[in-house]
């Protein structure tokens, strides 16, 4: 089971790697005025979600399952660390749902947004890695 946590712990770095640097790159995109950069931030940004951020999220959510089920669910339900994990891992889902809608809008030049609303937008995985680790190591609740 060490090798599936550590599996798991591996891919969840990569995924917030995509998670973090996708908005970042959102940012340069809305400041773009060029042909040329825009259409490379869209190559940038596909290849990124694509390549790194949704192959990491797909697996880490893969090994939190295989993670959940092996320690007996019934046993865990009363940990309330555990659903404020789970809570926070369906919020990054959603979230990285939100970028890719958002990188389709870019794809299709009908971004709405400012640079400064993607700079406050990229905080937001940083918020719940913060609460997921806390929640997983401390174990406050």
């Amino acid at each position: 089971m060490l090798w599936v946590k550590a599996l798991h712990v591996i891919f969840m770095v990569t995924w917030f790697a995509g998670l973090f640097y996708l908005p970042r790159l959102f940012v340069y995109h809305a400041q773009a005025t060029d042909a040329a950069s825009i259409e490379r931030f869209k190559i940038m940004e596909r290849k990124l979600f694509w390549g790194i951020a949704t192959p990491g999220g797909v697996i880490t959510t893969f090994f939190g399952l295989w993670m959940l089920f092996a320690y007996a669910w019934e046993q865990n339900r009363h940990m309330k660390w555990l659903h404020i994990k789970l809570t926070c891992v369906v919020l990054l889902i959603a979230y990285h749902v939100w970028c890719f809608k958002l990188m389709k809008d870019f794809k299709n030049d009908r971004n709405r947004h400012s640079h400064r609303w993607y700079r406050v937008f990229n905080e937001v995985p940083t918020l719940l890695l913060f609460v997921i680790i806390v929640m997983v190591i401390v174990r406050p609740l």
